[in-house]
């Protein structure tokens, strides 16, 4: 709200709900994440629970590669998010995009 522009999380919610709806269409055209969000979250549920019934621990990556996996994502997300930006000046007016903002 205090630029116009979106947050790089905007739409991800509204992408969820329609992945839940089985509207991968409408999912991506609202964040491209939201589809892997859920997909996952399922996953590691999964993998806890299997966990804790076997008493075993998976996938336990160094600090080194963990580290390595976050960059990387957040690397992808930024780059994401740029492009969004990207698009949504292409697509906005200087004045659109203000009158968004807190400065209108």
């Amino acid at each position: 709200m205090l630029t116009g522009f979106p947050c790089p999380g905007c739409g991800i919610t509204k992408s969820i709900v329609y992945f839940y709806d089985g509207n991968l269409y409408k999912s991506l055209l609202h964040h491209l994440f939201g589809p892997f969000v859920v997909i996952i979250s399922i996953f590691f549920l999964m993998k806890f629970m299997i966990e804790l019934k076997t008493k075993k621990v998976y996938l336990n990556f160094s600090y080194t590669k963990r580290k390595k996996i976050a960059y990387t994502i957040a690397t992808i997300l930024v780059a994401y998010h740029i492009i969004r930006i990207a698009f949504f000046i292409k697509n906005n007016s200087l004045n659109t995009i203000i009158k968004e903002s807190i400065w209108q």
